[in-house]
């Protein structure tokens, strides 16, 4: 058998794979064009340069810079290489030496990326040869600091399906069964008014009234007060999330916060006591007091149960994701992998999160509380307690749909500061306020279609890419911290949703595998033996990971579903020819074998 033209890049690479996937992910190619561009992408120059690939060396290439995108393609004849990089992926661009560094490739741009990769180009030293490219990234890569549109508002993408039509409070709650008689819908925060990182609708205790709330917002960390995210279809119990009450040093209390959760507890007269799930460890609580922040204690708040989660703030999960990019990026050590993985605490953090959800979960599927969940300001851990736990409740929200709802409500409703953690389009790299809180609830997400292979309805590849284009500013989905601001900037009707794009091509997402279950609780397990890295996000950039996209037991039985529904719809034709030569007497069989149509299988 002849042999395959040799290449320096393995093609399980995703460097590779972005350019067989480019067409597939909605691109254009124009005639004779050397970029994929969207539609409203633009070029804005190009350059040729030296890549120095951490696996193989230095390749030389082209790299063209649109206002969307970096784009290389190798000019080496025995290397296929393709970058096809976001530009809002990029975190950081530095100057690699200077007009008089010596060695061989010594000048140029070192790139860090948002996505666990860095990309160094060396450059000619001649007559300041990276200067504009280094100057055309910036400007594109960062447009908030120059005055400039982030990409999704240039975007021209049209697609047959409208994503932002997924989400409707209205309907979601509906489906819950809200209101009824111990739930309303207030429409207080209709202009933001009470609460400004807060959805317009809520839902509250029927006896509470509106008066109440802003009396209860007063005593709440940015007045986000204890609304409901979710309620249990039978037994009646609920999921109500907020932020820490204004306790400060001098335990100061406020009875209509004491009151309001009283309240919540009475929604349901079988149960005697509201669980407050407190997401931080013990003595970060504490410490809040300090900065006027707290905890609900025992003497002031009666009938209720507080416990604390022990997970870790945004600036300790910061340091660890950086610790996991530092032991899979560019090599993997081989010799001292699990001490040098388990020195990252990452699994440790996902641990934590995944069994503070499991508890809500059961807390809320025995009945035997209800259940408060918060931080410090009720929009980092909360979100991810919250909507881990109605995961595992709810197996509406484990269908492909049904995920876009709990994301859109949990996380960019209900005010994740996702232009803070991520900072789309802002040069401030060392901003304390980023980190990877929604990185980490997809990471446990993924943890539990592990150990759930049959559970989910969407794979590995819809996962993946709700991550790639978190950071991409390809669409308007995870743009700013709240409704108002997205609200103000019209992102709705000026940007395109992600689930345009997943939604249009859902065969694509689909897990061939998901068996669609009611009323199953999920509960994973959370110990440190049965959580594992997620190689094929966090080290798919490495082709000496031997990745197998798709995996080929998924590949094959979907060519088998594929064949039966062609089998299905052979014997639905035959059966219908069937019955119309019956229902003419001329062409009647004489005997009935003859009545039998003979369909030939593989089988």
């Amino acid at each position: 058998m002849a042999s395959a033209p040799t290449s320096h890049y393995n093609s399980h690479s995703l460097e590779n794979e972005s350019y067989k996937k480019t067409s597939r992910d909605g691109v254009n190619w124009g005639l004779g064009e050397a970029v994929p561009r969207l539609p409203g992408e633009t070029r804005i120059t190009d350059k040729e340069v030296i890549y120095i690939c951490p696996f193989n060396g230095p390749i030389k290439g082209r790299v063209y810079i649109t206002n969307y995108r970096l784009y290389l393609r190798s000019l080496e004849t025995d290397s296929a290489l393709i970058l096809d990089v976001p530009l809002g992926v990029i975190s950081r661009i530095e100057k690699m030496g200077g007009a008089t560094s010596r060695g061989e490739n010594s000048y140029g741009l070192d790139i860090t990326c948002k996505d666990m990769r860095n990309l160094r180009f060396a450059l000619k030293q001649e007559g300041h040869s990276r200067r504009d490219m280094f100057e055309t990234l910036t400007k594109y890569a960062f447009p908030l600091a120059h005055s400039l549109p982030i990409f999704a508002f240039l975007n021209e993408e049209k697609f047959n399906v409208d994503g932002w039509m997924v989400y409707n409070p209205f309907e979601e709650y509906r489906r819950q069964g809200l209101p009824n008689h111990h739930w309303r819908i207030t429409f207080i925060n209709k202009c933001y008014e009470l609460c400004d990182t807060y959805p317009p609708l809520l839902v509250v205790p029927f006896r509470a009234t509106d008066e109440d709330l802003k009396r209860v917002a007063t005593f709440r960390s940015r007045n986000r007060i204890p609304v409901l995210s979710w309620i249990h279809p039978e037994n009646k119990t609920v999921i109500v999330r907020c932020s820490q009450p204004l306790v400060g040093m001098s335990g100061k209390r406020n009875k209509d916060d004491e009151k309001y959760l009283d309240v919540i507890r009475e929604t349901n007269k079988q149960i005697s006591k509201l669980t407050i799930y407190d997401a931080r460890p013990n003595v970060n609580a504490v410490a809040n007091k300090a900065t006027g922040g707290g905890y609900e204690s025992d003497d002031a708040y009666h009938n209720t149960e507080l416990l604390f989660l022990d997970i870790h703030n945004i600036h300790v999960m910061r340091e660890s994701l950086k610790k996991v990019k530092d032991i899979v990026y560019p090599n993997v050590e081989e010799s001292h992998w699990l001490s040098s993985l388990e020195s990252t605490h990452w699994l440790e953090h996902i641990k934590l999160v995944l069994t503070g959800a499991i508890q809500v979960a059961d807390k809320v599927s025995s009945g035997k509380s209800s259940v408060l969940v918060h931080c410090s300001d009720g929009w980092d851990r909360t979100a991810q307690l919250t909507s881990l736990a109605m995961l595992m409740l709810d197996s509406f929200y484990r269908s492909i749909e049904g995920f876009e709802i709990l994301v859109q409500k949990e996380w960019i409703s209900f005010g994740h500061k996702f232009a803070s953690r991520i900072g789309h389009g802002d040069k401030n790299h060392a901003d304390a306020d980023r980190s990877p809180i929604f990185l980490q609830f997809i990471d446990c997400v993924w943890q539990m279609s592990k150990q759930f292979p049959t559970a989910f309805e969407f794979n590995e590849r819809f996962l993946i890419t709700i991550l790639d284009h978190l950071y991409s500013c390809r669409f308007g989905t995870f743009l700013y911290n709240c409704e108002s601001a997205r609200e103000k900037q019209k992102v709705t009707e000026r940007t395109v949703s992600l689930w345009s794009l997943i939604n249009s091509n859902k065969d694509a997402f689909k897990n061939p595998f998901y068996t669609k279950e009611v009323n199953r609780v999920l509960y994973p397990v959370a110990s440190m033996r049965h959580l594992e890295l997620w190689v094929n996000y966090y080290i798919r950039w490495n082709p000496r990971i031997k990745q197998q996209q798709p995996n080929p037991v998924e590949q094959r039985y979907v060519e088998l579903l594929a064949l039966r529904d062609e089998y299905i719809k052979r014997l639905e034709e035959l059966q219908l020819a069937n019955s119309a030569k019956l229902s003419d007497p001329s062409t009647s069989p004489s005997s009935p074998s003859q009545m039998l149509p003979h369909v030939q299988t593989h089988f």
